[in-house]
Parts: C-alpha cells; structure tokens; sequence
C-alpha cells in the first residue's frame, strides 16, 4: 500500500507540475492552440547559457538563421558543408522542437560561384542544390522555405529582376517540384516580406498561389516574414485569411516589431495568427534584442540580459486568452443583448429601422427587440448576428476593410462582411469580421447613445469587448 500511495503521489505531482506549465511560457500556449511558437537561432550561440536556456524553456521551433542557406551549404560547387546546420537541427529534433528549413533558394548569400552563373547552367545548379539540402535533411524539416523573396517592392506585383528569374518564369515551380521530389513529408513554403497586408506585391504571391494551388503544383505554405514597425496593416488578418482561403498553411516566420506600440502591436499579430484556422505558428526572427539584425532597435520579445518584456507578456495573454468560439460561448437558438464593456450600452439597431444599411449604435438598455440578437452559424466558427426586431445581420457596409468603416444591418446573404468569429476575452467577446479582420468597437470609445458601431483594428479595447446577455 506505502508504494502504491507513493506512485500516486508522485503521479500526481508529475500531472501538476504539467498542468502549471501549461500556459505559462510561449509556446506551452502556443500548443494548447494547436500552434507552434519559434524562434531563428544562431549556431554560434548554443553555448550562451542564457540563450539556451530561453530558447528551451520558451519555444516549440527553431529556424536556423544563416546556416542553411545557399552559401552555407554549398560555398564551393558540389562541395556540401552541413555542420552548422546539424547542430540546430540536433538542438531542435533532441528536444522535441519543429524545425523551419531556411531558405532552399534565395536572390542573396548566394555564393560566389552561383553568382557568376546564368542560364541553363545556373538553373541546373540550382535545381541540384535544392535536391542535395532537401535530401540531406530528409524526415527532419517540418516546413522549408523553399524561395525565399523573389518578388519586387513597390506597385508592380511583378517578379524581382535576379538571376534565377532570368532563367525562366518557372523557376520557383521546379525548385517546388525539387523540393517535393526530395523531401516528401515537409511542408513547402514560399516567403517574403512586405507583404503583411493587401497589397501589390501580396497580391502578386496569391495569384502566383492560386495558380500553383490549380495546376497541382506542390505548394503547402505562404511565410509572412512580418519585420514591422509600431503595428501591423490594418487588414493584416483579413490578408492571411485570403491565403489560407486558398487551401494552404500560413506562417509568420520572421517576427520582429519595434516601436513605442510594441506590446500592443505583437498581441495584434498573435491574435491574428489564433483568428486564422490555418495559421500553423509563429516565429519571431531572434531571442533578446542584442541578437536582432536590427541592430539598436529593440524590436525581441527579451531585453538584452534576457529578461521578459512587456511585449513578451502581451504575446503570452493573447495566446492564453485563444481564439475562436471556444465551446458554450454562445447559444445559436438564443437571444442576446450585448453591452458593451466601456460604455454599459447595448447594440442597438437605430430609430427601430427595418431597412438595409440602417445605422447600428449603442444605446441605454430598453429590452426592446431592437437590442436583440441572435447568433446563426455560417460554419468554420464564424456567425453571422441577426436583429430580432428587423431579421436583418449585422454588415460591414459594402465589403470595407478599412478601419471605421460602418457596421449596419443588411439583408442576409451569408457574405464574409457578414461574418463574425466570437473570439473570448475573459468574460467578454470580440466580434471578428471574417472579410476584414477586423473587431466591431463603439467608435472613439464613445459613451453617449447613439454613438456609432464601426470595425476597427483589433487591439483589444474594451470598446471592442462585448458581454453577451442572454435574453431568452
């Protein structure tokens, strides 16, 4: 009997242990979502004690920073060098992380010899590097960018101007294809920067994806580099919602953000990635400051002795406070009034309007119909919110995504602007707008009534939170 009573003891000190470190480091969170959470490591920092003991305490998954890249792998043509890299990967594989392969092909650190190749020849030389890395590494690469950077800056969406495109227009198709030849279980991504919201050169990427996604060519994921300054675009979700809409992975592989919003701005980001179901991880490019390439920007999650920030711990509480519409939030055959946490008023559907485009506001609880809603299930987690008094849903007018754009009510059609994932925020919700990304929010954080309902970035304000009370 001591020794069973001993054995359950000391089964459930083990279970404990587990369970406090559940949620209490980066990625322990990350997990409980389904997430990874990463980070880009150097070789020659695996005896910094500090370092390491960041990295294992905190992180799910490493990138390796400079070590698998062209030049690294292959400095003399046919001549393959991998000992960096294996110590990464060995780091990585004996603790039980994911590792990013990074970066199969890219326009810089080329070595000397690609460089002053073109052609064909540069093309076939390529083709076998990507072959030789991918092989080598066989079985232990969760996701490898395969191309890395290859469309321009700027308003053209058009391919950059190197010396692999001047091989041919297909040449991210055949080292895709490579890569799937010689690794067939990792993922396979493309990566870049600058392209965190709508823009010309991301919209350059999607139609290239959306091409590759149709002619069966082997592409799984898109990295969104995301090296920001003060805070994300404004429709930075609704940008990885149009990709994985597609049917491949997101990624946000090279995290940094410098800036006086920094906290605010890395929380927007995580809870970006939770809101979107394909948004496999996050990975931010260093671990303290002192190791970033952006140098005196302070743009990490720790400071340069290592210590937390309190970006690190906006990062933590959204990755705790999850996403989604997490089981019993709301009822879809009930009724509900919601107010709002800054300013005790409720949704409310102005002067008892029956038309489309009515104005939604708030206003001072009445009970009445119009501050009624019910929630109607669209399927993948959002809902669409329909007025009990109209029979209308709740619309970002005229597909917007732009912040303050109006919230009202309009004829139900189940479009994405009518949309919204219920994300939880302690006692409260968010409400997501699955065309945007964007939250619903009393404009101006008002407290009058009638003040007006827009979308808003989601940044967690407490005019952007909502408590659902249920009505009947």
């Amino acid at each position: 009997m001591l020794l069973v009573a001993g054995l359950v003891a000391a089964l459930m000190v083990a279970l404990f242990d587990g369970l406090a470190l559940a949620g209490t480091t980066l990625g322990a969170s990350a997990a409980e979502k389904g997430r990874y959470f990463g980070a880009a490591v150097a070789a020659g920092k695996l005896g910094d004690s500090t370092y390491v003991g960041i990295l294992n305490r905190e992180f799910t998954s490493i990138t390796a920073e400079n070590e698998m890249k062209m030049d690294a792998t292959e400095p003399n043509q046919g001549q393959f060098t991998f000992g960096n890299g294996d110590r990464i990967v060995n780091h990585a594989l004996g603790r039980g992380m994911k590792v990013r392969g990074h970066t199969l092909t890219w326009h810089q650190q080329q070595p000397g010899w690609m460089q002053r190749m073109e052609g064909s020849a540069l093309r076939q030389a390529m083709l076998n590097h990507v072959t030789r890395v991918a092989s080598y590494y066989r079985g232990k690469i969760h996701s490898w960018d395969v191309v890395n950077e290859a469309f321009a800056d700027g308003n053209s969406g058009a391919r950059r101007d190197s010396n692999l495109q001047r091989t041919g227009n297909d040449w991210i198709e055949a080292a895709f294809r490579a890569a799937r030849a010689a690794d067939p279980g990792a993922k396979l991504c493309y990566n870049d920067y600058n392209t965190d919201g709508v823009n010309a050169k991301s919209t350059g990427i999607y139609t290239m994806v959306r091409d590759f996604k149709a002619r069966g060519v082997p592409i799984d994921c898109v990295g969104f580099q995301s090296h920001l300054t003060n805070s994300a675009p404004g429709d930075y979700q609704a940008n990885l919602q149009r990709f994985a809409d597609l049917g491949v992975d997101v990624q946000i592989t090279e995290l940094d953000i410098s800036g006086s919003n920094q906290a605010n701005a890395y929380a927007a980001v995580t809870r970006a990635c939770l809101a979107v179901a394909r948004c496999t991880g996050i990975t931010v490019w260093g671990i303290r400051d002192s190791d970033s390439w952006r140098t005196g920007q302070n743009p990490l999650l720790f400071d340069n002795s290592g210590n937390k920030k309190a970006a690190y711990t906006s990062v933590l509480n959204a990755l705790n406070a999850g996403s989604g519409q997490p089981g019993g939030i709301v009822d879809t055959s009930a009724w509900y009034t919601l107010v709002n946490r800054n300013s005790g008023k409720a949704l409310d559907v102005y002067n008892l309007a029956t038309s489309d485009g009515a104005r939604i506001t708030q206003w001072t609880r009445n009970g009445g119909n119009q501050q009624q809603w019910q929630f109607v299930d669209s399927g993948g987690g959002y809902y669409r919110l329909k007025s009990r008094h109209s029979g209308k849903v709740l619309d970002v007018h005229n597909f917007s995504t732009a912040d303050g754009a109006n919230v009202v009510q309009w004829t139900d059609g189940n479009g994405t602007n009518q949309q919204f994932r219920v994300i939880d925020a302690s006692g409260y919700v968010r409400l997501v707008n699955r065309n945007s990304g964007k939250a619903v929010e009393v404009q101006n954080a008002a407290t009058d009534d009638g003040a007006n309902i827009v979308q808003y970035s989601d940044w967690g304000g407490a005019n952007q939170q909502w408590q659902l009370v249920r009505v009947g």
